[in-house]
Parts: structure tokens; sequence; C-alpha cells
């Protein structure tokens, strides 16, 4: 909009008395003396008198007026704010800025100023129903070194692959041979040379995906796929070489499960436990769940329910395992020693590598019995077995192979249901004599501690029936006690 004023401008002789009580404001537009603007809205003062002079008129040149400068420009002047309207201003200012973090809103011009946006940094949660693609963490071009080692891994595993398709050729045409062979003895050596072959191929298989950077980064963010032979690989190397394995190992042959409980164990499960979390009267924690660390001290009243169990399996074919819980450290009054006292047993549990989550239904054979160590006696270790199945012939590659999704390789054991007198004094390598499990062929193993509190004592009442026992060292016999009787001196 062009805008065109006619200002009078004093002369030279009367400028020391209008600076004196105006200021001249510049403009885009105008310029112009405070004492002199005037609106429709303000009242008018009075003109100062100033001593006559003479005066000229100058035509401004044209400008264009944007709508709000001219608007700036006609409206009156603000009254100045009190310092309760000033205060009000800078709360509802903080408020505004408060409001545009929370919602992380884009840049915002302030007062001719971007304001950055306020972001939230934080790692993507990346899991599987979430998932994630593995990026090259580099262009091509920045490091040289790192594409050529990226080309030789990738050309690695091209080859191995070829190879892998070749050998399976082979597996299949050895497959064919021992189909038609009608000898006992044949077959047998046939069916050690088909072993050996699945063995060879296994590895090939492994070898041709282990290098590479999106398998690895699969299997580190929790996205592996247990079908894949690499990935089922990955796992277990992690649970073996990355502490999980020795700290269960150091955990039960220092506190003497091994062999209190059994003779030999070699773990081929990884056996995640998990209970309510601890009660806390100081600090309200928002856990739901408590991962027991093997060898851990639990409070009776964590373990009043069944604890959770999470197997993680590396075997693809289905088997089935037996689980037992036990305490061998009941007091034995009769025989001045201790025995074991068997809390939850559940047979014929079927295990894959395919199969997630925990273990459901444990509680329809044995019942679960909530720990309760005695008053007076040390700790007790509860001992967690997963034992497995005898195999119906044996656990083999070729037997994984030919094996049917969801169909057991292992024996289905017809175990009775043990009654509540049968628990104390429970025999466990009787036990498992008797239904031929061999903890030396693998399974799970976790054990935990308690020690009494109160909470036994409502555990004896409740659930028990029984009135709560109290133990306690054997007084010694003082050879002086009846000496007392006599006077001292008479």
């Amino acid at each position: 909009m062009l805008a065109l004023r006619r200002v009078r401008l004093p002369s030279s002789s009367s400028r020391n008395l209008i600076s004196a009580t105006g200021v001249l404001r510049r403009t885009n537009a105008t310029v112009t003396a405070d004492s002199a603007i005037t609106t429709s809205n303000s009242t008018q003062t009075p003109p100062l008198k100033a001593p006559a002079a003479k005066t000229r008129e100058i035509l401004l040149r044209p400008t264009v007026l944007k709508p709000k400068e001219r608007r700036a420009d006609t409206l009156p002047k603000p009254k100045t704010k009190s310092k309760v309207q000033k205060s009000e201003v800078k709360v509802e200012e903080k408020e505004s800025t408060s409001t545009t973090k929370k919602q992380n809103t884009s840049t915002t011009n302030v007062a001719g100023r971007k304001r950055r946006r306020f972001v939230q940094r934080k790692r993507p949660q990346i899991s599987l129903r979430n998932r994630r693609k593995w990026n090259r963490p580099l262009h091509e071009g920045v490091i040289p070194a790192y594409d050529e080692a990226l080309k030789v891994i990738y050309r690695d595993s091209r080859t191995l692959k070829k190879e892998v398709k070749e050998f399976k050729a082979k597996v299949q045409r050895k497959e064919q041979e021992l189909d038609a062979a009608t000898e006992g003895t044949e077959q047998e050596v046939l069916d050690a040379e088909l072993e050996k072959m699945r063995e060879k191929l296994n590895i090939l298989e492994v070898q041709s995906e282990i290098n590479l950077p999106s398998v690895r980064w699969t299997v580190a963010n929790a996205m592996a796929d247990m079908r894949i032979s690499s990935h089922r690989y990955l796992m277990e190397q992690r649970w073996r070489k990355d502490g999980g394995l020795d700290l269960l190992m150091e955990r039960i042959h220092q506190m003497n499960v091994v062999p209190d409980v059994l003779p030999v164990v070699h773990p081929s499960i990884d056996l995640d436990v998990t209970v309510k979390p601890p009660l806390n009267r100081t600090f309200i924690s928002s856990r739901r769940v408590f991962l027991v660390e093997p060898g851990r001290f639990l409070t009776p009243q964590q373990t009043i329910k069944p604890p959770t169990l999470f197997p993680h399996v590396y075997h693809p074919d289905t088997r089935l395992y037996t689980m037992l819980m036990v305490d061998p450290d009941v007091p034995d009054e009769d025989n001045q020693t201790f025995t074991t006292y068997l809390h939850w047993l559940k047979p014929n549990i079927p295990l894959s590598a395919t199969r997630r989550g925990p273990i459901p239904d444990l509680n329809t054979h044995t019942t679960y019995m909530p720990p309760h160590p005695q008053r007076g006696t040390p700790y007790h270790r509860y001992t967690i077995l997963l034992l497995p199945n005898p195999p119906k012939s044996s656990y083999s590659l070729n037997v994984q192979a030919k094996a049917q999704r969801g169909v057991p390789t292992s024996e289905y054991l017809d175990i009775p249901i043990v009654p509540n007198s049968g628990r104390l004094g429970f025999n466990v390598r009787e036990f498992v004599k008797k239904w031929r499990l061999n903890g030396a062929l693998g399974g799970g193993y976790h054990m935990f501690r308690q020690v009494w509190d109160p909470t036994v004592t409502g555990i004896y009442a409740a659930v028990l029936g029984q009135s709560e026992p109290h133990y306690g060292v054997p007084q010694k016999d003082n050879p002086y006690a009846a000496f007392k009787t006599f006077k001292k001196y008479v």
C-alpha cells in the first residue's frame, strides 16, 4: 500500500527546543516527533510554544507499508503494566514454552529468532513386533578398508553357500542308499556315514552366514529366527561363552548341589526363573517380575506363588523333559541328618528351539508346594531340574532331519502323582534311575536360596496345616551340673 504524508519540519533555530521535549522516531514510512504524534483515540496535548521560525514542507517518498507496520503506526502506545501483570505474563510465557517442549513442535519464530525443536534422544525399541533392518554404519567410500572387508565376507558367504548346495545333493544320494539297504550291518555303516555328513553340512551352513553383519546384528538385537542353524548357534555360544553357563556351574558346584542332588550335570538349556519382586516399603518399584540369578537369596513371600520358567532350547526337534523342584536341606531328627523334600513335579514337557515363552500348565501333576525353610536351620538350596526323557532311538542329526514338527522324539513316561505323604524323604537318585533320566545328556538347571522369616509361620498354618517346628543346636552335657545342687561350703 502506498502512503503519502506531509510533515512540517521546523527550521534549525527551533530544533533544540523540540529535541528537549520529544524524540524523533524514524520508520520506513515517516519521520515524526513523539510530542507531535496524536491519534483519534488519544487525547490531544496542546502544542509547545516555540519562537517564531520559518518552516518548510517536505513531501516524503512513497513506501510500501506492511499491514502489521501500518497498524502499529496508527495505534496508540500501550499503557505501562504493573508488577502483577508482568509476573502473570512471565508465568504464561513459561507455560507456553513448556507445552512446546512436551509436544516436540517444529521450529518457531520468536522475536525474529528460530527456537530449536526439543527432541528426546532415545534408542528406538527393537523387538520381534517392532523389527528393524541392518544398515551400513558408513557409506561407501568413507573407509575403503571397511568396504573391502565387506566384499571379502560376502564373497566367502557366496562360496560356502554353493558348497552347501552341492553337499546337500550328496546327502540326498546317501539317504537313498540307506533306504535301499536291507542288511542290518550295512544300514548301521551307512547311518554312521550319513551322520558325519550331516555334521559337516551343519558346519558349512553355520559358517556361510555366521560372519554376515546382518546376521550378527539380528541375533544381538533379540530378533533371532531359531529355525535357522546359524542363529541357533550364535544364541547358544552367547550363553556358553558370555558368562551365563559359567555362573550357573560355579554356583551349583560351590554350594554342593552336585553331588548332593545329582552326581553329574551337563546343562544344554538356558533356564531363566522369574518370581515376584521383593516387597520394599521404602521404594516403590514398577517391576512386575524379578529375574532370579542362580544362587540368589529370595524371601518366602516371593515364592508363595509358583515361579515362572523360561527355557531357551537349541535343538530343532521336539523333545520331552521332566521338571522337578526339590529341597535337599530339610532336617531329619531321627537320623540326625538332612533329607530331601519334593516341592514340584511335572513330567513330559515338550520343548524345542522354535517354541517361545514360559512353560505352561506346570501345576497339573504334582502340585506346587511353597518353600518353607524351618526356623533354626541354615539356608536351604531350592533346586530346579529339567531332565531330558530317554530318546526313542537316539538324539542325533539323522533323527532331527527326519523328525516331524510337533512330534516328540523322546519316550513318554507315565510317572504317577506323588502324594503329600511321599514328598518328605523323596530320593532324587532313585527316581532318576527308575525312569532312566540322565543329567549327563543335557537339560536345564537352576537354584536359589532361602532362610526362615515370619512368612513361613503362615505357610505352615494355611498351606501345610501343621504346627511350625523349631530347630536348634542340641545342648552339650554339663559334667558339673550334679555338683551345682550341693552347697559349696558346709
